[in-house]
């Protein structure tokens, strides 16, 4: 049995602890000590490599057998140690494919697909980001009110949308293109423009503006 407590007035260090002892302080007694290097093991076998991607509770769970609560605290402590690599910096203005791509970059490797829209000010600033949607592997279903709903609360001029294809193949399926065709139309009625859709991969990235969809 492991002992995964820290004493204040040692002077262990978080970096100098293995994988399973950083896991007991973070689940702090939810899981037995006995099962922190199983655990361990497996978050790092499904999981690793994922790089600023999210990782939800219900992966966690899934994966990894943990309570509901547990994998909750887990995936919030994932998701501030992501936002700590990200840091707090806006992101420059989208002028280009590349800059959308860059701005989404933390969902290009993830093994769901994100639906996500940048929301833009007159000066193509994000000035608000939004997962509009989370899906399956092969199926996203978003509805214009959860995409234009923000635009009108934050008094977005235009909006950039984007998704991950976890395949890897960066291509548009038929359900993409009347998705986007859709959001357009919307875009049109609101006076709000779409001014492009990017699908990311960790292969790399497509615009539909660039591709002439839009």
């Amino acid at each position: 049995m492991h002992d995964v407590g820290v004493s204040p007035e040692g002077d262990a260090s978080a970096e100098a602890m293995p994988d399973y002892e950083l896991l007991g302080l973070v689940l702090d007694g939810d899981a037995g000590p006995s099962g922190l290097e199983r655990i361990s093991d497996h978050i790092f076998s499904h999981f690793s490599g994922r790089a600023l991607s999210p990782v939800t509770a219900d992966e966690l769970s899934s994966a990894c057998g943990l309570s509901s609560q547990t994998a909750v605290r887990l995936s919030a402590c994932i998701e501030l140690a992501r936002r700590l690599l990200v840091g707090d910096d806006a992101p420059g203005p989208i002028r280009s494919p590349r800059d959308a791509c860059r701005a989404v970059s933390r969902i290009r490797s993830a093994t769901k697909e994100y639906f996500q829209a940048l929301y833009l000010n007159a000066r193509n600033l994000v000035i608000h980001e939004e997962t509009v949607s989370v899906g399956s592997l092969n199926a996203n279903i978003v509805h214009p009110r959860e995409v234009f709903r923000p635009a009108i609360y934050h008094g977005a001029a235009a909006l950039v949308l984007a998704h991950n294809h976890p395949s890897g193949d960066v291509s548009p399926s038929e359900e993409d293109l009347r998705l986007t065709s859709r959001l357009v139309e919307a875009g049109r009625l609101i006076g709000i423009d779409v001014l492009d859709h990017i699908i990311v991969s960790e292969r790399g990235y497509l615009s539909f503006r660039s591709e002439s969809y839009l």
